[in-house]
């Protein structure tokens, strides 16, 4: 996820079957490894892998509206390639073959960051694990920096979850990265069952996350998912079409 744009039900929480232990802050950020088959496509229905296919999303509608300065676009492609990642599990290790998914951003035309995600989905919960990601800071047309780039494996960095299988869940709150001093962004869903209206269309049974993180203490990030969809709203980006790799 890029850094340029980044009622808690105790039952509910419960009910998760991937959650295994939540920290002192109440985000849950120990995950049951070794009991995930891990598959890199397939997915869950607010977060699919789809190998070939690409989201666009821009904020059009904003600058028009005169309350953003800059056009902002967002590419994001679920890459057919994939990376061998080496994680901990109980005192060995095991290899994860995850999808590679690709965030591109501009501004007004200049390129200002590019992400590589690695990301699989846990069988048979469906739960979408996050594995870390490279990641380019542009200025100018040349990289200056790799801020909040890891990998889980390395420097006691650790997978967290994209998105947990039922979204529908109110008040789930996980980590999405778990890699301390550099990425530990974390998510809670807010709000369930709405509809909503973006360039790319009308869908239905959405849900909203919020994303913090203690490293930028009062700092919140909005995104809202749709079913057989995934992201549909991050910030003032909205979704306005999506492509098929034809093969």
């Amino acid at each position: 996820m890029t850094k340029v744009r980044r009622a808690i039900l105790a039952a509910a929480i419960a009910a998760v079957s991937t959650i295994a232990y939540a920290d002192g802050d109440g985000f849950t950020r120990e995950f049951p490894l070794a009991s995930c088959a891990f598959a890199n496509a397939g997915g869950n229905a607010y977060f699919p892998l789809i190998p070939g296919r690409q989201s666009y999303f821009s904020n059009a509608a904003c600058v028009a509206a005169g309350e953003c300065d800059e056009l902002t676009e967002l590419w994001i492609t679920m890459e057919r390639e994939t990376r061998r990642i080496s994680i901990p599990v109980g005192r060995g290790s095991r290899n994860v073959y995850a999808r590679v998914m690709e965030e591109r951003e501009t501004e007004d035309g200049e390129l200002v960051e590019i992400s590589r995600n690695f990301l699989a989905e846990c069988r048979p919960s469906h739960d979408v694990y996050y594995f870390g990601e490279d990641v380019d800071i542009y200025e100018d047309g040349e990289v200056v920096s790799h801020d909040g780039a890891w990998l889980a494996g390395r420097r006691g960095a650790l997978p967290g979850i994209l998105m947990v299988e039922d979204g529908f869940i109110l008040g789930s709150r996980y980590y999405q990265e778990v890699a301390p001093d550099i990425a530990l962004d974390r998510s809670e869903h807010k709000r369930v069952g709405f509809t909503v209206h973006v360039p790319a269309g009308k869908f239905d049974d959405c849900l909203d996350v919020e994303e913090t993180t203690p490293l930028e203490p009062g700092s919140t990030s909005p995104k809202t998912y749709c079913p057989g969809v995934g992201l549909v709203r991050d910030g003032d980006l909205e979704l306005t079409a999506i492509y098929y790799e034809r093969r």
